[in-house]
């Protein structure tokens, strides 16, 4: 099976929960903004959480029973959004606070969607297609009850893709008894997928990068690149980052990583990996140094000599145990989460500027938005539209956070919270309390 982010995902330990990292986040910012105890206590909490059983029966006849989770996090702006992962390490609270996550997400860049995530505890990797579509189709149908393009609408995460969100679309207007496009999104552009989402993250963190990089007076021709994961998002991010002439001169995946201070042919790495009949992984790429073991790759693209490392991997990949060696200028989180709050105290200690993912990877909901609205009236919107609508509404976002952080003196990612925790505080206080 092609999916979405694989083989973006690098060794991941996690120290702590990506739940408790979030509330740590959300209780520094409140605290700062002196926000009511009581709309603090209601952002803290999950509106809804739905975990399901999903019965399967696997290719050689056997059922096995996985468990998948649903979350809404806050739909006080309106329905939730978020996108559905296969892994093996997913967790309830791993999928509770990347709906939190969305939440801020989807706030910071102004798109009437509170947030969502979604997650099934499988191995994809060890699954025939039939076997995929089964649980999909399982899943989608026990979550069902909660779904719908004005209630919660679901996109592809790591390790699905289109091909997930049509079984997902099928599954859910076989349910209702009539065909419902708006109730996911990431589909193939034949039902009624967006021009444009696949490469939307990518080229959301590519274009907040070279605003950051303009900021601090860093011209693209003259920059380096080192980017963690080559998945969907990290694939997409290092070609529109190499097409306005940013040197790409480090790159990992799940299996090792490849270097290369001269810098790296992107469009025929791209190929390599992605293109018909590609290999699937870095591995064999002639014209850089490939080092087999992920470990030690990941270890050293962090540490590499770029001006601009990009995260677009796991959480927790930024550490207390190795940021003193982040070299970078620019820290672009494509990833979610891929920064610890002590990571992150080391990298602003280093005077690192760190671009956060609530800003830096939110292209793709906001193609998701487009897709949702094309969908919705019927009425699709050419590519060349699409990208000019995302680069403008990123573009805008990353000023609205840079003024904030000009006026509250602090740095982007407190920035970005402020606003997006202000917004749906704003939007908590008006709509009130029912009853």
């Amino acid at each position: 099976m092609t999916t979405t982010n694989a083989p973006s995902a690098v060794p991941v330990s996690r120290p702590f929960s990506l739940w408790d990292m979030a509330c740590r986040q959300l209780d520094a910012v409140a605290a700062r903004m002196q926000l009511d105890p009581g709309t603090l206590a209601r952002l803290r909490q999950c509106q809804r959480t739905l975990v399901v059983s999903i019965p399967v029966r696997m290719d050689d006849g056997h059922v096995e029973v996985f468990e998948g989770y649903r979350v809404q996090h806050n739909s006080e702006r309106g329905p939730t959004k978020g996108g559905v992962r296969y892994h093996p390490g997913v967790t309830l609270d791993e999928v509770k606070a990347l709906a939190m996550l969305m939440t801020w997400k989807c706030a910071v860049v102004g798109l009437p969607y509170g947030g969502a995530k979604g997650g099934v505890v499988c191995d994809p990797t060890r699954m025939s297609m039939g076997e995929i579509e089964r649980v999909t189709r399982r899943y989608t149908s026990e979550i069902s009850i909660i779904l719908g393009p004005n209630k919660d609408i679901p996109a592809p995460d790591v390790n699905t893709n289109p091909q997930v969100m049509a079984w997902m679309m099928d599954t859910y207007s076989m349910t209702v008894g009539y065909s419902v496009p708006g109730v996911v999104t990431g589909k193939p552009v034949e039902i009624g997928g967006s021009l444009g989402r696949l490469d939307a993250t990518g080229r959301s963190v590519a274009t907040v990068t070279l605003a950051a990089a303009e900021r601090l007076g860093l011209h693209p021709a003259q920059s380096t690149a080192a980017i963690q994961g080559f998945g969907n998002v990290g694939s997409a991010a290092a070609r529109h980052l190499h097409a306005k002439g940013v040197k790409i001169v480090a790159v990992t995946d799940a299996y090792g990583g490849l270097f290369n201070p001269r810098g790296i042919d992107v469009a025929a790495l791209h190929e390599h990996v992605r293109g018909p009949g590609g290999a699937g992984t870095l591995q064999g790429f002639q014209g850089a140094d490939y080092d087999p073991d992920p470990v030690a790759a990941n270890a050293r693209l962090l540490a590499s000599d770029a001006d601009i490392l990009v995260p677009c991997a796991l959480e927790n990949q930024l550490t207390a145990a190795n940021a003193e060696a982040v070299r970078a200028k620019i820290v672009v989180e494509g990833a979610n989460g891929p920064t610890t709050p002590e990571a992150d105290a080391i990298l602003l200690g280093k005077d690192v500027t760190i671009v956060p993912d609530i800003l830096a990877n939110a292209g793709g909901v906001t193609v998701s938005y487009f897709e949702w609205v094309q969908d919705l009236q019927a009425n699709f919107w050419d590519e060349s539209e699409i990208n000019r609508s995302l680069d403008r509404i990123m573009l805008r976002s990353f000023h609205d956070v840079c003024d904030v952080a000009a006026r509250e003196r602090c740095d982007l990612r407190t920035a970005a919270q402020i606003l997006a925790v202000s917004r749906v505080a704003k939007a908590s206080r008006l709509r009130g309390i029912y009853p």
